[in-house]
This record gives C-alpha cells, sequence and structure tokens, in this order.
C-alpha cells in the first residue's frame, strides 16, 4: 500500500488545504501596542464641599415628609426646589442640571399634577432601599429628547434626599427590587445601553452598579428614525 509520507501531509495542513484540519493561517494579526495615555498632565479640579460625592444631598427648603412616606408629597414640588438648589450651586454651568430646566419648571403651575404642560413626569413609588418605604422615581423632561432623572428617598428624620440624578436620553427606565436600570441609546444603532443603579446602604444613595450593552430591538418594516435608531420606546 502506497503511504502519503509524513513531510508532506505536515505541508499540506500548514498550507490550509481544503478538508485538512490542522493548523491555519490567520494572516497579519497586526503588531500589538501598548495603550498611549492623553493629556497626562491635566486633570479635573476636585469637588466642591457642598457636592461630596457618595453622599446623598437633602433637598432644601422643604418639608419633612408627614409619615415618612412620599406619596404625601407633592412630587412637582420636590423637583422644583431640587433643581433650584442645584441651579445656584453650579451656577447655570449645567454640571448639576441642565441650564434650561428652570424654564422647564416655570411651564408647571400650582396644580398637584403640575397641570398639563408641565414636563415632570408622572411620578413613580417604588421601594429601592429596601426598608419598606417607597421612593419617588420622576424626570424633568427638558427638550423632547434629553431629561433629568430624579429619584428621592424620605431619611428616618423625615428630610427628602435625592438618592439619584442622571440626566440621559430616557429609552426606558425599569425598576426590579433594590435595583433601576436607565436604558440609553448609542452612537451604534444595533445597541443600547444598560446603566444599573443599585442601592448601597452604607452611602444612601442609588450607586451604579453594571454598565452594559443591549440588543436594540429591530421594528420589522420601519425606518429609521430621524436619530438612526430602530429601538422600542
Amino acid at each position: 500500500m502506497y503511504r502519503v509520507p509524513a513531510v508532506l501531509v505536515l505541508a499540506l495542513a500548514l498550507a490550509g488545504c481544503a478538508d485538512v484540519e490542522g493548523l491555519q493561517n490567520d494572516g497579519d494579526l497586526g503588531t500589538v501596542h501598548a495603550p498611549q495615555s492623553l493629556w497626562k498632565g491635566i486633570r479635573p479640579d476636585p469637588p466642591d464641599p457642598a457636592q461630596v460625592p457618595g453622599t446623598a444631598p437633602v433637598v432644601p427648603g422643604l418639608p419633612k415628609a408627614p409619615d415618612l412616606g412620599m406619596h404625601a408629597v407633592n412630587p412637582v414640588s420636590v423637583v422644583r426646589a431640587d433643581v433650584t438648589s442645584a441651579t445656584e450651586q453650579d451656577g447655570g454651568t449645567g454640571r448639576l442640571v441642565d441650564p434650561r430646566a428652570v424654564q422647564r419648571l416655570a411651564l408647571c403651575t400650582q396644580a398637584v399634577d403640575g397641570g398639563p404642560d408641565c414636563p415632570v413626569r408622572p411620578p413613580v413609588f417604588h421601594d429601592l432601599t429596601g426598608n419598606g418605604r417607597q421612593e419617588l422615581i420622576t424626570a424633568l423632561d427638558i427638550d423632547g429628547r434629553v431629561s433629568e432623572l430624579r429619584v428621592y428617598t424620605v431619611q428616618d428624620d423625615g428630610r427628602i434626599a435625592r438618592i439619584l440624578a442622571r440626566r440621559a436620553v430616557l429609552e426606558g427606565v425599569e425598576v426590579a427590587a433594590e435595583h433601576l436600570a436607565v436604558r440609553e441609546p448609542t452612537s451604534n444603532p444595533a445597541y443600547v445601553a444598560v446603566s444599573d443603579y443599585v442601592w448601597d446602604p452604607k452611602a444612601g444613595i442609588m450607586n451604579l452598579n453594571q454598565l452594559t450593552l443591549d440588543d436594540c430591538p429591530s421594528l420589522t418594516g420601519v425606518p429609521l428614525s430621524p436619530d438612526a435608531q430602530r429601538c422600542t420606546p
């Protein structure tokens, strides 16, 4: 019986011939480069003493919540007091709140829901802290796309504190147990960014726990919107 020399078999395998399993040439994988740090000598200024990271700021100018509950508190009044205070702290620079927020709140009336033109979203109540008391979740819509997401809790002394503030394009907001997830569009229309916030009992705020990408559901037969997004609301 004629046998193929072992050297020839090895040569065929290395050449990547059809139906021959073994080592294959994947081509030039390029040169591995170490990461290059940009602007090494430039660092941001430290936060102001009144803006200590990792703490829940008490919203000034609000009465204590009766019975340690948020249901008896006017959501629009809470947002207005919080936005007013944040605007004064950042001097209108937009670091803490969108500079247009105060003008948008001027559309709200003294009604409990703020009236038909009020850009504050209907309140949602959910126990995010696990203490049996429900937090207030709402958002102030700025321009039809950007929103200021706000979450408030009642502290044990009855004072109202903000435990989450997030300026975002709210593709979706979801709550489950002590988690709050914010879904935002990305530059790639195939994906949305999902920020998962979880209650941190030591810090007393909602801390970012995980940031992931999720597939963006396609809308069959529907053309891309002007912002090139196919995500369902």
